[in-house]
């Protein structure tokens, strides 16, 4: 039997949720379609994608090697069928788009697109540069980007410039394995401050964090800043602290291979949401709007 893109529909979902049950909610199905489908699809490629446990599923070591690889499939064909009318014109387009992303965007989100969309249109130079939000927001005022692709949870209330967000990115606790807090049913962010806290600070992340400890009145006992959330990830893997970041940069394993876990928090934390923005009003270039369509329907197409 085959792989069914179902299959992997079902299996990014619990990927991307933690829990089997938000997992069937988001998919319109039943808890046991989704569980009967991943246990399908481990049979088929012959590993575990999950460990299992009373909170909800954690992906293996392998399953979140595996987990790139189904998201790619799902863009591929969910692009694939919009295009397949207009393959030869499609291959002739060309032209020039520059387009700005943050840090995190770059490491953890627009490369895979980015090569998609290049075999999609080989004619079509696409730069892309690297700024901070403040300098991407005044490049867009200023008509010297077509588009950006940023974490539009931090963009500043302008009403110059327009977002639409791709997918946002639920914030959680990350602890380091056999930490005692994961023993706790529901774990709070008073819990959190009593802990020593690893403190990811790139792309504004620890802006956002101050928002939600204010709003708490609570403070954290902050262990470790870094812009590296590799650095942060190892940190947390070898118990040096925890930390609340986002699914996107979440990895089951550090560098190193020691286990990182992850938990929801009781209360409701921010999410990072990453989007396309630019300037109200503008024309985009059938090109930039060829670009801006695409990342929609990478992610639109995906979800179905």
């Amino acid at each position: 039997m085959s792989i069914t893109l179902r299959q992997l529909r079902y299996f990014v979902s619990a990927a991307e949720t933690g829990k089997l049950s938000t997992a069937a909610s988001a998919c319109n199905v039943t808890q046991s379609a989704i569980t009967l489908s991943i246990k399908a699809l481990e049979d088929q490629i012959g590993f575990d994608l999950f460990e299992r446990n009373a909170h909800g599923v954690v992906l293996s070591l392998e399953g979140q090697r595996y987990l790139g690889k189904a998201r790619e499939i799902l863009a591929l064909v969910s692009n694939a069928a919009i295009s397949s009318k207009h393959d030869e014109a499609t291959l002739q387009r060309a032209g020039r788009i520059k387009i700005a992303a943050t840090d995190t965007v770059m490491g953890y989100f627009l490369m895979p697109h980015l090569a998609r969309f290049k075999a999609r249109y080989p004619r079509v130079a696409v730069e892309v540069v690297e700024l901070d939000r403040a300098k991407i927001e005044s490049a867009l005022m200023e008509g010297k980007l077509d588009l950006a692709v940023t974490l539009v949870s931090n963009i500043q209330q302008n009403f110059e410039l327009i977002s639409s967000v791709l997918v946002p990115s639920q914030r959680r606790l990350w602890l380091p394995s056999r930490h005692h807090l994961l023993n706790k049913q529901s774990i709070s962010l008073r819990d959190v401050a009593k802990e020593p806290l690893i403190m990811l600070t790139v792309d504004e992340a620890a802006d956002t964090a101050k928002t939600y400890w204010e709003h708490a009145g609570l403070s954290p006992m902050t262990a470790m800043k870094s812009a590296n959330v590799e650095a942060v990830r190892t940190a947390v893997a070898r118990g040096l602290g925890v930390a609340v970041l986002s699914d996107m940069v979440y990895r089951s394993w550090s560098l190193e291979g020691d286990r990182i876990e992850v938990r929801d928090l009781k209360e409701r934390i921010p999410s990072m949401d990453v989007g396309l923005t630019w300037k109200l009003g503008a024309t985009l270039s059938p090109l930039a709007q060829e670009f801006h369509d695409f990342l929609k329907n990478a992610y639109l197409g995906a979800a179905k």
